[in-house]
């Protein structure tokens, strides 16, 4: 995984849940907004730790001096924000997207990793 990409992928999976908390509020017309929750902050944040070892790091240092104080800092901002509430549209509208972006992008991983079988 490039460095860039990895540092992106807190927030894309943060916005893919709040697309679905959106959307399901939408439907069910529960409610209108959506809480930007520091659980959701979190779990992007444990989703980016996680596979943070398979990332190529530019640099030897980078692997302990930016994974983990960014890893910490992407975490504060999403106890600081916790607080504020979005439009359940606007959270359809952005997160649904990227939710649709992070399936492909795994189904595509997926099929280059598998071996091609019967290929002459």
């Amino acid at each position: 995984m490039s460095q860039r990409l990895w540092l992106a992928v807190p927030f894309l999976f943060s916005f893919a849940v709040f697309g679905l908390m959106g959307s399901a509020g939408l439907i069910t017309a529960s409610w209108t907004t959506v809480p930007l929750s520091p659980v959701v902050s979190g779990a992007g944040v444990a989703v980016a730790a996680a596979v943070s070892s398979g990332v190529r790091w530019k640099r030897p240092w980078q692997r302990i001096w930016l994974r983990w104080p960014y890893l910490a800092a992407v975490l504060a901002f999403g106890v600081v924000v916790g607080a504020v509430e979005i439009p359940a549209l606007v959270t359809t509208v952005v997160g649904l997207p990227v939710l649709l972006g992070l399936v492909f992008q795994c189904l595509v991983q997926n099929d280059e990793s598998q071996p091609a079988s019967n290929c002459r």
